[in-house]
C-alpha cells in the first residue's frame, strides 16, 4: 500500500472505513422536517391543516430526532446530544447498525447465546451472516472471544443478558472492544437501569467502535410507545442517520418519553425498580425453596432451571403455571430447555405466584 493509500485510510473515520460503501456517497432522503425553514404558513409537506386531536401538531409530522427528546437523554446518560440517537425501540437500531455496516451476502455480525434472539434473526433478514457463539459455563464471555469473532463487523454483547439475567463485568467488556478496534462492539443495555454500575456508556468518548443500546420499554415502563436510544461516537451517529426512516419517533411518544425522562419521572422510574428487585428476590427465594436452581438476577427477570433432580420437573411447573392462568417465559435453546424466564411484577401478582408455589401438587 501507497504512503498516500496508508493516509488515506488513516484519514476516514472508523464509521467511513466500516460503512456499506454506497453510502459513503448516498445523499439521505431530505425530508420536510429536516429541510426546516420559517414562516406563519406551512405548505411543503402535503400535510392536513385540520388537527383533529387534542394533542397539538399531530397533523404535521414530527421532527426526525426531537431536540428536547435527544437532550433530555444525553443528560441522563451523561453523553453529548451528538452522542445520541433515537429509534422505535432498541430493535430499530439493532436493524439499522446492520443496514448501515453489513453488505448482505458478504458481512456477518456475531452475538454470543444464550441471548437477545432479535440480534441473529435480523440480521438474517437482510442476508448477513450470523456467528453464533456460546457464554462459557458461568455465563462469561469465552476466552477466545476475539480470534471467534473473525471478520464480523458486529459483535453484539448483551449486558446484562436476556434470557439469562447474569452480567459481564465492564472491564471484560472493554477488554473486547480494547482488542477489537476495527469492529462494532454493540452493548445491549436494555436493563440496565436494574444494575447501573455495569454500564459502560461512559466508555464512548474514549473507544470510536462502542455502541451503546438502551430503552425505555423496561425500568421507564414505555414497552407499549417503542421508543430507544442508540448511543455513539457522532461519525457513528451520521452514518446511521443517512439510512433511518424520515419519521422514526412519533409525536405522541416523543412527548412520553420527554415526560418518562424529566427528573419526576426518572424518581418514579427509580422507585418502581426498587420495587420490582424486592418483588424478584421474593420470587427467586420462592423458586429456590422449590428446589430450582436460579440464575443471580440483574434485569428485571430471573431465569430458573427445574430438572429431575429437582423437587419439580419443569414440564411440571409449566402445567402448574398454565392451569393458573399465568404466562412465563419457556424458551428451544437446547441449554434452556429445563429454564424458565419469570419477569419481576408488581406486589399483588408476586403474592399470587408465591400462593401458587406453595401449593403441592
Amino acid at each position: 500500500m501507497s504512503v498516500e493509500a496508508k493516509m488515506s485510510v488513516n484519514a476516514a473515520s472508523l464509521a467511513e472505513r466500516l460503512a456499506r460503501p454506497e453510502l459513503l456517497t448516498l445523499e439521505p432522503y431530505q425530508s420536510a422536517r429536516r429541510i426546516g425553514g420559517e414562516g406563519q404558513i406551512w405548505i411543503n409537506a402535503n400535510e392536513s391543516p385540520f388537527n383533529n386531536s387534542e394533542l397539538e401538531g399531530l397533523n404535521r409530522y414530527p421532527e426526525c430526532q426531537p431536540p428536547e427528546l435527544i437532550q433530555r437523554y444525553a443528560d441522563y446518560a451523561g453523553l453529548s446530544s451528538r452522542q445520541v440517537l433515537t429509534s422505535r425501540g432498541a430493535d430499530e437500531a439493532i436493524e439499522l447498525l446492520i443496514r448501515t455496516f453489513c453488505i448482505p451476502g458478504r458481512d456477518s455480525i456475531a452475538c454470543i447465546g444464550p441471548t437477545y434472539g432479535m440480534y441473529a434473526i435480523s440480521a438474517k433478514t437482510f442476508n448477513v451472516g450470523v456467528k453464533a457463539l456460546r457464554l462459557n459455563s458461568e455465563y462469561q464471555l469465552p476466552q477466545e472471544l476475539c480470534s471467534q469473532v473473525g471478520n464480523a463487523k458486529l459483535v453484539f454483547i448483551c449486558n446484562p443478558n436476556n434470557p439469562t439475567g447474569t452480567v459481564i463485568a465492564p472491564d471484560a467488556i472493554e477488554a473486547v472492544i480494547r482488542s477489537l478496534p476495527d469492529t462494532l462492539v454493540v452493548v445491549d443495555e436494555a436493563y440496565i437501569e436494574f444494575c447501573p454500575d455495569y454500564s459502560v456508556a461512559s466508555l464512548l468518548d474514549k473507544y470510536d467502535n462502542l455502541v451503546v443500546l438502551r430503552t425505555l420499554s423496561k425500568a421507564f415502563a414505555l414497552a407499549g410507545a417503542r421508543c430507544g436510544f442508540m448511543l455513539a461516537n457522532p461519525g457513528i451517529i451520521e452514518m446511521v442517520m443517512r439510512v433511518i426512516a424520515p419519521y422514526p419517533v412519533p409525536l405522541p411518544v416523543a412527548k412520553l418519553a420527554i415526560e418518562a425522562l424529566s427528573a419526576e419521572g426518572i424518581e418514579r422510574m427509580q422507585t418502581q425498580v426498587t420495587q420490582l428487585k424486592a418483588n424478584g428476590q421474593r420470587l427467586a427465594d420462592a423458586l429456590r425453596a422449590l428446589g430450582a436452581r436460579v440464575l443471580p438476577a440483574y434485569g428485571n427477570f430471573v431465569l430458573a432451571y427445574f430438572g429431575k433432580a429437582n423437587e419439580i420437573p419443569v414440564s411440571e411447573m409449566q402445567a402448574k403455571l398454565k392451569q393458573a392462568g399465568v404466562v412465563a417465559r419457556a424458551y428451544k435453546d437446547p441449554t434452556l430447555a429445563d429454564a424458565i424466564r419469570f419477569s419481576f411484577t408488581c406486589d399483588e401478582q408476586t403474592d399470587a405466584l408465591l400462593s401458587l408455589f406453595s401449593q403441592r401438587a
